[in-house]
C-alpha cells in the first residue's frame, strides 16, 4: 500500500493536508528547487501537526554544501522531523558524498532523492543502503510540467522500487504527478507517493496548496479506516488478496452495473515461446483486452470515478518487462491477475496473438472473472481516517 505525502511550505499548508487526509506532510521551499525551510518553519509546523502524521523535510542537494547540509540534516532531526531529504543530482563526485554522509546516519533518518531528469541511477541504490540511509526516492529536478512517467515508463518505475526493495530500503515517486498518473503509478507499488502541484490552485506549485485538490488526490489512493487509538498496521493489509476474494470498500448488495474498457491492437516486441529459438528472439505480440469495470453510482466528474485503459497497457507492459515467458497462456493468466487486482474490475478478457509465426496469426483468449460477486462501487479508493501515528511513514513492512 502506498502512502499520500504532500510537500508543504509551513503549519498552514501542514494543516490543510492533515485535515485532508495526508499521510505525510513534507517541508520545502518551493521556490528554490529543493530548499529547505528554516528551522523556525519546521518547529511551527511539528508543533502544528501534533502527532497527527509524520513529518519529514528537505534538507537540500548534497553537493551544494556538503557541511552546510549536514548541518541542515543534524538539526532538522534535533527538532524533531522524522525523516530528512537530500537531493543526489548527477555529479561526478556524489558517490564520495554520499560515503562522506555515512557517519551522520547515527542521527537522523536520511532519503536520498534521485532525480529521473538528472542522472537517477539504480546503482546507486547499494550505495545508499551500504551507507545507512533508510530510503531512496525518485523525483524531478526541473519543474518545467514534465512529469515522472514522462521521463520513465511504469516497468522502468517499478523496476527502481524492486531495486531498493532488496536492499530493504523505503521506496518513493514524486515530480509532477498529475491525477490521471496516479493509479498508473500504484501499479509500481511504491511505499509513498509525493505530491507538490497537484495539490495547488491551478497546479500552481508555488501557490498555495488547495483543500478540494488535495482531497481529489487523497481519493485516488487506497486508504483504509486506521484507529489512531491503536497499534494497527496498516502494512499488513494486501489490496490484491482482497480484489482477488471479490471485496470492495463499499459491500451494498444488489446487480452490479458495468462499463466495458478495451485496448485494441496493442503491439509489442515480446520475448515468449516454448522452442529453444524462441529465447533469444523478439517477437512481434498483439493484444487485446476487455475489461467490465463496476461503475460508480454517480456520473464520472473525477479520475476516481473512471478505470483508465492507461491501467491495461501498464500492465501489459509490467509483464512484458518481466522477461521471457515459455507460454502465451502463462502471460495471458499474468495479465489477467493483475488487472483483477484493480477492486474495479470484475471480470477481464485477454486475447494474445503471435504475428511472426506464418501468413496468419497464432494466439490464445482467456476470460478471468472474481469467484465471489462485487458489490457496486461508490469509490473504492476512499479514505477513511488519519493515520495512525504510532505506525510510522516509513515504518511499514516493506514490501507491503
Amino acid at each position: 500500500m502506498s502512502l499520500m505525502l504532500a510537500s508543504v511550505t509551513g503549519p498552514d499548508e501542514a494543516e490543510i493536508a492533515v485535515r485532508q487526509g495526508a499521510d505525510i506532510v513534507d517541508l520545502k521551499d518551493v521556490t528554490n528547487g529543493f530548499g529547505a525551510v528554516s528551522l523556525e518553519v519546521l518547529q511551527a509546523t511539528i508543533s502544528a501537526v501534533a502527532g497527527r502524521c509524520q513529518v519529514s523535510a528537505v534538507v537540500g542537494v548534497l553537493a551544494a554544501d556538503f557541511e552546510q547540509v549536514g548541518g541542515v540534516a543534524l538539526s532538522f532531526a534535533k527538532a524533531g522531523a522524522h525523516y530528512v531529504k537530500i537531493g543526489l543530482p548527477l555529479d561526478d563526485n556524489r558517490r564520495d558524498w554520499i560515503r562522506a554522509f555515512a557517519p551522520l546516519m547515527h542521527g537522523p533518518k536520511i532519503i536520498g532523492v534521485m532525480f529521473a531528469d538528472d542522472g537517477a541511477d539504480n546503482s546507486l541504490i547499494q550505495l545508499l543502503a551500504q551507507c545507512g540511509f533508510a530510503g531512496v526516492m525518485l523525483d524531478t529536478a526541473h519543474k518545467t510540467g514534465k512529469r515522472l512517467v514522462e521521463h520513465m515508463d511504469i516497468p522502468t518505475l517499478s523496476s527502481f522500487v524492486e531495486a531498493a526493495r532488496s536492499y530493504h530500503l523505503v521506496t518513493g515517486l514524486a515530480g509532477s504527478i498529475d491525477t490521471p498518473d496516479v493509479p498508473r503509478l500504484l501499479l509500481a507499488n511504491p511505499d509513498v507517493l509525493g505530491f507538490r502541484g497537484a495539490l495547488c490552485l491551478a497546479q500552481n506549485r508555488e501557490g498555495g496548496i488547495d483543500p478540494d485538490a488535495v482531497a481529489r488526490i487523497r481519493s485516488l489512493i487506497p486508504g483504509i479506516a486506521r484507529d489512531t487509538d491503536s497499534d494497527h498496521d496498516c502494512s499488513k493489509v494486501d489490496y490484491s488478496l482482497l480484489a482477488a476474494r471479490g471485496y470492495s470498500i463499499d459491500t451494498n448488495p444488489g446487480e452490479v452495473a458495468t462499463d466495458r474498457i478495451f485496448v485494441r491492437d496493442f503491439e509489442l516486441l515480446t520475448s515468449v515461446g516454448a522452442y529453444r529459438h524462441e529465447k533469444n528472439l523478439l517477437q512481434k505480440v498483439r493484444f487485446n483486452i476487455e475489461a467490465k469495470v463496476c461503475r460508480v453510482d454517480h456520473a464520472a466528474t473525477e479520475m476516481s470515478d473512471v478505470f483508465s485503459y492507461d491501467l491495461i497497457t501498464d500492465a501489459i507492459r509490467l509483464i512484458v518487462a518481466q522477461g521471457h515467458i515459455a507460454l502465451l497462456e502463462a502471460m495471458a493468466e499474468r495479465i489477467a491477475a493483475l488487472l483483477l487486482g484493480h477492486l474495479r474490475i470484475a471480470s477481464v478478457t485477454v486475447r494474445i496473438e503471435k504475428l511472426d509465426i506464418g501468413p496468419g496469426a497464432v494466439g490464445v483468449e482467456i476470460v478471468r472473472a472474481r469467484t465471489e460477486t462485487v458489490a457496486p462501487v461508490n469509490q473504492v479508493h476512499s479514505y477513511a481516517g488519519p493515520l495512525n501515528p504510532a505506525s510510522g511513514f516509513f515504518n511499514l513492512k516493506v514490501g507491503a
